[in-house]
């Protein structure tokens, strides 16, 4: 069995038909990668801005958040500190009048408290 020119050239002409093939295949294949790459990274840059701006949005609620509480306990702060400014200007008024109103006792409790604080002292 041995092979005709005309068979020979017909194996040439399909081997260069196939390999033509092979090569157009090859090439479109590299052009969808290569598209495929574009739209991997057009989603991945979309997907980075979005995170990157939910990022800003969670620093920024946050923030507001932080400040909001600390102008919530400046303003108790402030609340307690008239409060306790009341408190002392009650006590102060009442132990004045009691001061005027009973000398006596008084100095007799100031003694008293003077004699505890030396015995707890001298201990």
């Amino acid at each position: 069995m041995s092979i005709t020119d005309s068979q020979a050239r017909m194996r040439d002409w399909t081997d260069k038909a196939t390999a033509e093939r092979l090569e157009k295949d090859v090439a479109a294949v590299k052009n969808d990668i290569a598209a495929l790459t574009d739209q991997i990274t057009d989603a991945l840059n979309t997907f980075a801005n979005a995170t990157g701006k939910q990022a800003r949005r969670g620093y920024k609620q946050a923030r507001e958040n932080m400040d909001s509480t600390f102008d919530d306990m400046s303003e108790r702060g402030s609340a307690m500190m008239g409060a306790a400014q009341d408190a002392y200007g009650s006590i102060e008024e009442t132990l004045e009048d009691t001061i005027t109103q009973r000398p006596l006792a008084t100095v007799g409790i100031a003694l008293g408290i003077g004699f505890l604080i030396g015995a707890i002292w001298r201990r």
